[in-house]
């Protein structure tokens, strides 16, 4: 969409308008793999198979996290280059369908190497165990990759004015998936979480439906497109780096992220395991306090698009992130259920709300003809964090599996420093408030 000026749409015309409805469809889809696959079934087929003992359960939170960022890494590497093929070539979509479709085979094969009965070993675990972390890491890989495509996509939907909502009923939308994906665990007996993948594989094709087919791409005519090799990227992303003076604020909010980002995919990918081994839940009682949380994210979602259409992208992230720390800190000293289940329904809270404000942010900062590139670049400090994040997650509870829970509780007490230090760089985020208020 043409983001001239234009007569304002009501939120409700906004959220029924075709492009927007299936985009936020997407959310759906992409969520339900998100939540069902990297948040709950892979970390508890993990611990269903490695975790047989009290050190053994750290063990299977190192496999968990090394598998996150080993699919990072590879994020990492290529990021930077989706973005540069954004602006060259303006398709979005193209690489979405593509990137979604292998992302979903792969989570099918989880459910058919997790279904294999064998005595092999492969890296000293059951061969069909290292298969399925094989095919986890290229479904993640896969996944995230789309999703620098569909951030993108964004700001095709509407003016700038009306970014905060359409992010904020995205983000919403995505998170009923969670709801609806839960409903694999019915599914699934105690001790056959594999079961949950093929199911999961399904959902994520048939909600990623609508967007294959309804919206379009508006590609760079090829007379007009810039020459030269797509790998030429990586030099035009060192460039950017190098003139990042003249774009200062998008660099500061990208280094504040980077270390925000560390907490939020490292309790994405953990929470489930510290949650059964460290605090008590059963996966029944966990599948329900995800439920309550997920709720919280829809209900912080929506809120937060309004809240940062009041006072800002930029304030919003700081609650945001305040609201984390706290949320993180009642966590690492949960010595009862219930004091996780605020830790949990905070978290939910906030988690939908960066997604939100940070992406809105994103594009308050960022000049039209740079946003595809600057975005790849939020993806790369956002994925580096996530290499990170998780490798010193699995490396503690490794180091330290003989401590038992202590282990799991001082790994996730460095999240909190993360979080901290991100807010104090954020909050020396510049902006320029009459561009802001003139979008």
């Amino acid at each position: 969409m043409d983001n001239q000026e234009t007569a304002p749409r009501s939120p409700l015309a906004l959220y029924l308008a075709l492009p927007i409805l299936s985009w936020a469809f997407y959310d759906f889809a992409n969520t339900i793999f998100s939540s069902n696959i990297n948040t709950i079934f892979f970390p508890f087929y993990t611990d269903e198979i490695i975790g047989t003992s009290e050190a053994r359960q750290q063990v299977a939170s190192t496999f968990v996290s090394y598998a996150n960022a080993v699919a990072s890494f590879f994020l990492v590497i290529f990021s930077p280059l989706f973005g540069v093929w954004i602006d060259r070539t303006g398709y979005k979509k193209r690489f979405i369908v593509w990137f979604t479709s292998i992302s979903i085979i792969a989570t099918f094969m989880m459910g058919v190497f997790g279904g294999i009965q064998t005595d092999a070993l492969m890296w000293g675990v059951p061969l069909s165990y290292a298969l399925v972390v094989i095919s986890f890491v290229i479904a993640k890989f896969f996944f995230n990759s789309s999703l620098v495509f569909y951030d993108s996509m964004m700001s095709d939907l509407g003016t700038k004015q009306e970014m905060p909502l359409i992010s904020g009923f995205g983000v919403a939308v995505g998170y009923i998936g969670t709801i609806v994906g839960l409903l694999v665990y019915l599914l699934v007996s105690e001790g056959e979480f594999h079961k949950a993948f093929i199911p999961t594989a399904i959902l994520y094709l048939l909600f990623s439906l609508p967007l294959f087919f309804i919206n379009k791409d508006t590609p760079i005519p090829k007379n007009k497109r810039v020459k030269g090799s797509f790998f030429d990227g990586y030099k035009e992303i060192i460039k950017t780096i190098k003139d990042m003076k003249s774009n200062k604020p998008v660099f500061t909010f990208m280094v504040a992220y980077f270390f925000i980002n560390d907490a939020i995919a490292t309790t994405i990918a953990m929470m489930a395991i510290y949650a059964t081994v460290i605090v008590g839940f059963s996966s029944g009682q966990f599948i329900i306090l995800y439920l309550v949380s997920t709720i919280s994210t829809v209900i912080g979602s929506f809120a937060f698009g309004y809240i940062t259409k009041k006072i800002g992208a930029k304030n919003s992230v700081t609650i945001v992130a305040v609201l984390m720390i706290v949320s993180l800190f009642v966590a690492v000293f949960a010595v009862e259920q219930w004091m996780f289940w605020i830790a949990g329904s905070m978290f939910g809270v906030s988690l939908g709300s960066m997604w939100v404000t940070s992406r809105t942010l994103i594009i308050e900062l960022t000049p039209d003809d740079k946003r595809g590139q600057f975005f790849g670049l939020f993806a790369f400090s956002g994925k580096v964090s996530s290499i990170i994040g998780p490798a010193i997650y699995g490396t503690i509870t490794y180091q330290l599996q003989d401590y038992g829970p202590l282990a799991s509780r001082i790994a996730l007490s460095t999240l909190i420093v993360m979080t901290v230090i991100g807010l104090i760089i954020h909050l020396r985020v510049k902006q320029d408030l009459s561009k802001v208020s003139s979008v």
